[in-house]
This record gives C-alpha cells, sequence and structure tokens, in this order.
C-alpha cells in the first residue's frame, strides 16, 4: 500500500462555489480508480489554510495509472484556483505496517 499527500492552498479571492464544484467533480472521478483504497481530506487548523488529500493505494501503479490519466485534467484545473502545491509519497513502516488501535 502507498499513501498520497497532496497540499495545496486556494488562491486569495478564489470563489468557493468554483472549489466545491472541482472537488465534487474530483471526489468522484477519484473514488471511481482501480486500487484506490481510500480518500480523506482535512484542512490545517492553524497558519495557512492549507487543505490536504490524502489517497492510498493497493500500488505504485495504481497511482501512477490514475496520475498519468483521469488526474491530468483535474490537475491542471486545481492549479488554476491554488498555490504552493506539492505531493508526498509515503509506504507502510516496517515497524508498524498496519494502525495499531488501543484494546477496548
Amino acid at each position: 500500500m502507498i499513501e498520497i499527500n497532496m497540499f495545496y492552498d486556494l488562491l486569495p479571492g478564489v470563489d468557493q462555489k468554483v472549489y466545491l464544484e472541482w472537488a465534487r467533480r474530483a471526489i468522484g472521478i477519484t473514488l471511481k480508480q482501480p486500487g484506490l483504497i481510500e480518500l480523506s481530506s482535512h484542512l490545517r487548523l492553524y497558519g495557512t489554510p492549507t487543505i490536504r488529500a490524502t489517497t492510498r493505494w493497493q500500488s505504485l501503479v495504481d497511482w501512477a495509472r490514475y496520475a498519468e490519466g483521469a488526474w491530468l485534467p483535474l490537475e491542471a484545473e486545481l492549479q488554476i484556483i491554488t498555490t504552493n502545491q506539492r505531493n508526498e509519497f509515503w509506504g507502510a513502516s516496517p515497524v508498524i505496517p498496519e494502525p495499531l488501535r488501543p484494546a477496548k
């Protein structure tokens, strides 16, 4: 499994309706991609209002197919309304390969 964290800020003055419309389309398209395990999004609670979108994929190949296909037009649109965009790629830790939860 791999995890991709995409970070970005909306440009000042961006119409929230435009961003929400883009986000709805992006979510719908992303959820249909082969190999996708999950999608989540978070808003930073302090500082610059950074958005983090996280996707988890069965393999790097699955993500690459998405990144080179369905994601390209979405990314082009996103770059018009955002700044400070960056991606981080993460793999499982050999120490804790699966999430741990406290016993009940």
